[in-house]
């Protein structure tokens, strides 16, 4: 009876900690999948989650475009399936990527950016939501000549074809805006 009682015990334990990870990365499902409980702006993402090849641009200091580098953009579903997670490799390099949950309590997405070519001991968080078709998030920066604003990041144009990309200065009321990176990004996977 021992033996009987331990071998459902060990069959009930295995079962639960499958069941627990079902929305993690597997070969089914390489990029994981939304967890049912997760909120439901998880899906602004979907768009974006697999592999796009993409073209990087960014300002140079005399205000022209630099040539486009070459990256790819991974996206998945970590935690379960209650986050996502992105990350770039740049043949410049320059790799980076984020961790983004979205909070239901504020309703907004909060996005915290790391880098390889920038490493921090306290990540940068962008908050923000989707509006219009475009998630949209924010962070406090001043211009370079001390004017109070955001540095304001966009995904838009996101289809099952690939997304564009858009970070750029502006002004508090948005009036000003300033464009410093962009990026196209064709889907791969």
């Amino acid at each position: 009876m021992k033996i009987l009682v331990t071998l459902i015990l060990s069959i009930l334990t295995t079962s639960l900690a499958v069941a627990q990870y079902n929305f993690e990365p597997t070969t089914e499902n390489p990029f994981g999948q939304p967890h049912p409980d997760a909120p439901q702006q998880l899906k602004d993402f979907e768009p974006m989650i697999g592999i796009c090849d993409c073209k990087s641009m960014s300002r140079m200091p005399d205000g022209s475009w630099s040539d486009a580098v070459d990256m790819q953009w991974t996206f998945k579903y970590i935690m379960n399936g209650m986050a996502v997670q992105d990350e770039t490799l740049k043949a410049d390099g320059k790799h980076s990527g984020s961790i983004r949950q979205f909070i239901a309590d504020s309703s907004k997405w909060y996005v915290h950016y790391y880098s390889s070519n920038a490493p921090s001991l306290v990540l940068p968080t962008w908050e923000g939501k989707k509006k219009d078709g475009a998630i949209v998030l924010y962070r406090n920066q001043k211009s370079p000549n001390g004017i109070d604003g955001f540095y304001r990041l966009t995904f838009y144009d996101m289809t099952k074809t690939g997304y564009k990309w858009i970070g750029e200065w502006v002004s508090k009321d948005e009036s000003i805006e300033y464009p410093t990176w962009k990026i196209d990004c064709a889907r791969k996977i």
